[in-house]
């Protein structure tokens, strides 16, 4: 089974708008969306959800007010000062270490799991996706972005399919981390300007590091074509692959008003661009 997965170094790149188009070109897939963070590909895909679940990450401290003996034991403990003088806690302030669980001498603090969001697997006009939503403020994304590609490997494997396709989030932190470990390919998408070249060579180092295929596309290239051309030079200086350039086209902008991907919407330059992009990437899956 091979996994793609689509990140970019920050966000507005229009990644998630060439994911949707993928899905629309690719055959026997699973989809995956693992920017829980901000996750939107479902406004794309209009989902049908056939399953949910909740998604617990993360204990919070609660003090049993009928068996505390208030010996202060806990507010001693707490390196976080996240318990009233009261003996009440701040769910914002506790951290979950369980330090003052551990100390209580008479075991009066529960530490029950946070229920910190929602997964689904749903159908969508384009196939199977497996998707969540993150609570707000609430921790744990790459947990979550973990469970969501684990469950799209086991949904490939029951129907027969041999792709996995994961819309990653931007950046280069733990949800990252989570979703491009282990993965086949990595494609990322840039845009023409001194962010997104700077932004590029941090999340291209990362991928470096854990020796993933990298490749790299960049968005609205004739915004800026001498950035453009320092993108493919950089690509090449550090062994990744520039198999694309996508013209700016307001197709884009209107396919997403209309909740379709470009493919389907458009047959303007954009969309070729897209569909060629595709192929290439396609034929590195096969290598």
């Amino acid at each position: 089974m091979k996994e793609l997965t689509i990140i970019s170094g920050k966000g507005g790149t229009g990644k998630t708008s060439i994911v949707a188009s993928f899905a629309a070109l690719a055959k026997d897939k699973v989809m995956a969306d693992g920017d829980v963070d901000a996750a939107d590909l479902h406004l794309i895909l209009a989902p049908d959800i056939k399953h949910e679940e909740d998604f617990k990450g993360g204990r919070t401290a609660r003090i049993n007010h009928d068996i505390c003996t208030e010996c202060g034991e806990c507010i001693e403990r707490c390196q976080f000062n996240a318990i009233a003088p009261d003996f009440v806690v701040n769910n914002i302030s506790c951290e979950g270490c369980g330090v003052c669980v551990y100390f209580c001498p008479v075991e009066a603090i529960e530490f029950p799991q946070n229920i910190c969001g929602k997964w689904y697997i749903s159908e969508t006009r384009f196939g199977p996706l497996v998707h969540a939503r993150l609570g707000i403020a609430e921790e744990n994304s790459g947990m979550l972005v973990t469970l969501v590609r684990n469950q799209a490997r086991i949904l490939a494997e029951e129907r027969g399919f041999d792709l996995v396709i994961i819309d990653g989030p931007p950046g280069i932190g733990c949800p990252v981390i989570a979703a491009t470990t282990g993965a086949s390919v990595v494609l990322i998408v840039t845009e023409p300007t001194l962010s997104g070249l700077h932004d590029l060579k941090r999340v291209g180092s990362l991928a470096a590091f854990f020796k993933i295929p990298t490749l790299i596309c960049v968005n609205k290239y004739d915004l800026n074509p001498d950035i453009t051309n320092q993108i493919e030079d950089h690509a090449k200086k550090h062994n990744m692959h520039f198999v694309g350039r996508i013209p700016y086209d307001r197709a884009v902008t209107h396919a997403m008003v209309a909740g379709k991907s470009l493919v389907e919407f458009s047959d303007g330059n954009a969309a070729q661009a897209v569909r060629e992009l595709w192929g290439r990437v396609e034929d590195f899956l096969k290598i």
